[in-house]
């Protein structure tokens, strides 16, 4: 199910020079919540079109790949070539009754075709220039690595997350999603919607940028605090945690499963439901700081009484008691009636199919302006530049059209 009605964005106007993920992930999130985002492509298109998944039996002329499905729905596609002074001046236009723009190309990209920031903002000094990089722009502070490319997997080792992901006394590791893209483009979207909410109370438009390399290390905040107060650098813990007890991912006799009981509440439960009550109260395990000390017993005691249960048992004897969730494959969300009821998984039409694909929904929940899928991905190209600048054009005069006499008496 998509959503009809409008979005908190509603009326918002977005030029997408994203490509990859990390780009595009940050005007996916705007587009779910109801900004007009279009995409401007050059002929060739943003590089994922091709890279798939795509499923048996679909129109390879027509079907848009899982990777290019997911992060672009919603948006609207043109074709134009930056690089030729048509394109250029083509974009300009656009840009003159745009809100934002969104690019993550590498630093002078933009420049070396006359649009940068400064150019933009001269033909529209509201416009909100969104910038994402490995390792940021130099007007916020030009880095060593500046000229550097970087990917996901860059981002995790150089932020500190690999650093810190793996098992205990093992190999650095990167995490599963791209969370070295996804989140620097959350936080970009957070960021252009701040700017956005300074452009309208003041008119005036700024460059927001974020380095995917600052995005990873401020995740991993808590490196920072620990290497400032102890002197140390942490390394990876498996699936535990240095500061509470217990919190692991373990095995039971069919599968894993999460558990988290660092409060002496939920510890308290967590014994009594295992038939040892004693250990509530034992001076080696009472409180969180014993079970930290003595986290090798804890784990042990735990380990043992989970080993002897399905993840179905021990879900029904602690699930609502203590914090606890079975380590789900995609084929258990798919099956599972929450996402279905909290609408996290969305059916979307598969160009040149008569069955629909499903795509991740958005997590952003609103009680009047609702945040969701709006639709498919873009064809390339499906949109014709004039007819979006004509749309935005007429946007533009009726916004700042006077009230109707009368209208204010109106309800």
């Amino acid at each position: 199910m998509t959503a009809s009605g409008p979005g908190p964005l509603h009326g918002i106007k977005v030029l997408d020079l994203t490509a990859m993920l990390a780009g595009p992930f940050t005007t996916m999130l705007l587009a779910d919540l109801g900004a007009d985002v279009v995409k401007v492509e050059p002929a060739t298109g943003d590089r994922t079109r091709t890279v798939g998944p795509f499923r048996e039996g679909d129109d390879p002329g027509e079907a848009l790949g899982g990777y290019f499905q997911s992060v672009n729905r919603g948006k609207r596609s043109v074709v134009l070539d930056l690089k030729s002074s048509q394109g250029s001046a083509r974009f300009l236009e656009l840009v003159k009754v745009a809100d934002v723009v969104v690019e993550n190309f590498s630093a002078g990209v933009m420049e070396r075709m006359g649009l940068g920031y400064e150019a933009l903002a001269e033909v529209n000094p509201r416009i909100v220039y969104g910038a994402l990089r490995g390792f940021g722009d130099a007007r916020s502070g030009k880095s060593v690595y500046d000229s550097w490319p970087a990917f996901d997997v860059v981002a995790q080792a150089m932020g500190g997350f690999a650093g810190i992901t793996g098992l205990v006394d093992g190999a650095p590791l990167k995490a599963g999603p791209g969370i070295g893209d996804i989140f620097p483009g959350t936080l970009l979207a957070l960021g252009v919607l701040a700017a956005v909410r300074h452009a309208e109370l003041t008119g005036e438009g700024q460059f927001v940028d974020i380095a995917m390399y600052d995005a990873v290390l401020a995740l991993c905040e808590r490196i920072v605090y620990q290497h400032s107060y102890l002197g140390i650098d942490p390394r990876p813990m498996g699936n535990g945690h240095p500061l509470l007890a217990p919190f692991d991912i373990m095995p039971t006799q069919d599968g894993w499963i999460a558990v988290a009981a660092p409060s002496n509440k939920h510890w308290r439960i967590l014994t009594e439901t295992m038939g040892r009550p004693e250990l509530a109260d034992d001076m080696r395990y009472a409180d969180n700081a014993d079970r930290i000390i003595n986290v090798v017993e804890v784990r042990k005691i735990l380990g043992e009484w989970l080993s002897e249960r399905s993840t179905a048992q021990v879900v029904a004897a602690l699930g609502g008691r203590v914090p606890i969730g079975p380590v789900n494959t995609a084929s258990d969300i798919f099956a599972d009636e929450h996402v279905r009821i909290r609408e996290m998984l969305v059916d979307v039409e598969q160009p040149g199919s008569t069955e629909p694909v499903t795509i991740a929904g958005s997590p952003l929940k609103f009680s009047s302006t609702p945040a969701a899928v709006r639709g498919r991905g873009p064809k390339l190209g499906e949109q014709e530049s004039e007819d979006i600048l004509a749309q935005w054009v007429s946007d533009r005069q009726d916004e700042s059209a006077p009230p109707m006499k009368g209208a204010e008496n109106n309800d």
